[in-house]
């Protein structure tokens, strides 16, 4: 893309607000369009900077990140929302994701992966720590779900290797270890996720997985 991702950036304490600005105005093909320190305050700003992406701290004073991103997305359905916390504990990942939340982040994270991420959600797929992915893939699991007849039929028309393809996701590989697993190029794999996700009507991953167990299709 040619023209920059605009980013506004929002956490309370001063000295990672303004690490963050530095780190992201040194990345190519990204524009910190402004910062703040509060929910209240990312509200207003987004409506008045129109960001792109907003990179949001969860536990500020005043507004919450996910209120503020619950918000955001209700009036701004087309700026995404990228967690960036010190927390992956599972009531902030479900609740960050439930207001709207398209990635999420630790606080650990590199400048690459950080734009891996702005890159993702623009491009309207999810992308989540792999931490928390995990952590994700831990609480579908426990969720009692049906175990899937011997040889019935996979649902949405989905073809037995989209299926499997399907699993090693909800086991929490990536694409270049699904493309290993099953001996076919990460091209292949970005194919059958695209089409698996049309049939099933699925946004993300995270929804895949959710998927996957509700279906018996998690291995």
């Amino acid at each position: 893309m040619s023209e920059k991702t605009r980013i506004l950036v929002v956490d309370d304490q001063t000295v990672v607000r303004e690490g963050l600005v530095l780190l992201l105005e040194l990345l190519p093909g990204l524009d910190v369009a402004g910062s703040c320190g509060d929910g209240e305050q990312a509200v207003a700003m987004v409506a008045e900077l129109n960001p792109d992406v907003v990179l949001m701290d969860l536990r500020m004073p005043r507004m919450d990140g996910v209120e503020a991103t619950r918000r955001i997305k209700r009036a701004h359905p087309d700026v995404e929302v990228v967690v960036l916390t010190t927390y992956a504990d599972d009531e902030s990942i479900f609740a960050a994701l439930r207001a709207g939340a398209r990635g999420y982040l630790t606080k650990d994270a590199g400048a690459d992966e950080i734009a891996r991420a702005v890159d993702a959600v623009r491009g309207g797929a999810a992308q989540l720590d792999p931490a928390v992915q995990r952590r994700l893939v831990e609480a579908v699991a426990t969720e009692p779900r049906p175990a899937r007849p011997a040889g019935s039929a996979l649902p949405d028309g989905l073809t037995r290797r989209e299926a499997e393809v399907l699993t090693l996701i909800a086991q929490g590989r990536s694409n270049g270890e699904i493309a290993g697993d099953l001996f076919i190029s990460e091209a292949t794999v970005k194919t059958h996720i695209n089409n698996l996700f049309a049939k099933a009507n699925l946004r993300d991953r995270a929804q895949a997985v959710t998927y996957a167990y509700r279906h018996g299709l998690a291995g």
